[in-house]
């Protein structure tokens, strides 16, 4: 199924947090919490999502108050976190709004994602993601996790299923 046709089903996107939304990287701080950095644009890229009518979501293996609060600023859909095992929480919200996997786009980076990104509609890798990952994957973006893939990747099924010139007419472009 070619990446339009693909597309095209979507209604929601999830998403890992770790080196998708983020770098990757775990910020100590001397007091021993940790630090996340989130780029912005994904969080753009997010409410572009929802302004076309589709939901969004993570599904994380961590358990952070960082997590919580992006989240929360974010209005997510969608919140599950110390996840390790993801195909069966995407099971879980897919039966709670009565869709199939067709229907789901999954962006990960790592093996923990292998299993959601192969059976979803539209799975996603980052840039950096392991080979095994990008390979598994109808679509790798550009740009490597932290970096605005999120973003990236909600532009390209919006812009291939002809929904970004609705999204675009809201903030005067084209």
């Amino acid at each position: 199924m070619s990446l339009v046709d693909a597309g095209r089903k979507i209604e929601l996107i999830l998403s890992d947090v770790d080196g998708v939304m983020t770098d990757g990287g775990i910020r100590l701080l001397d007091d021993g919490r940790q630090m996340m950095v989130f780029h912005i644009r994904d969080g753009m890229g997010i409410r572009l999502w929802r302004e076309a009518g589709g939901r969004f979501g993570i599904v994380t293996g961590r358990n952070l108050e960082a997590v919580r609060r992006r989240a929360a600023d974010l209005r997510l859909d969608f919140v599950r976190q110390g996840i390790d095992d993801k195909l069966p929480v995407v099971d879980e919200i897919a039966a709670e709004l009565e869709i199939n996997r067709e229907a789901i786009c999954y962006i990960g980076d790592d093996l923990l994602d292998l299993p959601a990104i192969r059976a979803v509609g539209l799975g996603i890798a980052v840039a950096d993601a392991p080979e095994e990952v990008r390979r598994a994957a109808k679509y790798v973006t550009s740009v490597r996790g932290g970096e605005g893939a999120v973003r990236e990747a909600i532009e390209v099924i919006l812009k291939n299923t002809g929904r970004w010139e609705a999204v675009m007419a809201r903030y005067g472009g084209s």
